[in-house]
């Protein structure tokens, strides 16, 4: 089972992303991160799937999803070839023996701290898996209260689409 990235560009109309879910359900594949928001013009929307499976059961949801009507274009990309972006926010408990930890570990992760209360700090931080997975370590020993993460974001990194 791989994971695979598919982006899908639609015409804004209602009921595309209850199509576009209800297909990947409908064949027993989980999501694992769905984002939607329109593009530069409003009248389309750029959906992005994080989804595991097997090529060849990837290859028939893609011939799928490109039958759908509202569907413009549909790419699988290759994680060497695409841009994949996510975003975190994670409130942590402050003490005044953590803060420095807390600081040292933004700081290592190019995070930044974004609300400051007496008893808490908020943290974003915007990169790939791995670097928000990271910072997530970093601040599991301090005490994280609230954690909420987007879907991937992802763009080709070739010039031809």
């Amino acid at each position: 089972m791989n994971n695979h990235t598919i982006t899908i560009s639609v015409t804004n109309e209602p009921g595309v992303l209850s199509r576009i879910v209800d297909l990947f359900s409908g064949r027993g594949f989980n999501i694992e991160s769905l984002t939607v928001a329109p593009t530069l013009d409003s009248a389309y929307s750029r959906v992005t799937i994080v989804t595991y499976g097997d090529d060849r059961a990837i290859e028939q949801i893609l011939k799928q999803l490109n039958r759908l009507i509202p569907i413009l274009k549909v790419m699988d990309l290759n994680v060497a070839e695409a841009i994949e972006i996510e975003v975190a926010l994670i409130k942590v408990h402050s003490k005044d023996e953590t803060r420095a930890q807390i600081m040292q570990s933004v700081a290592a992760t190019n995070a930044k701290i974004v609300d400051v209360t007496d008893k808490t700090y908020t943290i974003q931080i915007i990169g790939d898996t791995k670097q928000i997975n990271a910072l997530i370590e970093l601040l599991k020993p301090i005490g994280i209260k609230e954690f909420v993460r987007s879907g991937k974001v992802a763009m080709s990194k070739s010039a031809s689409i």
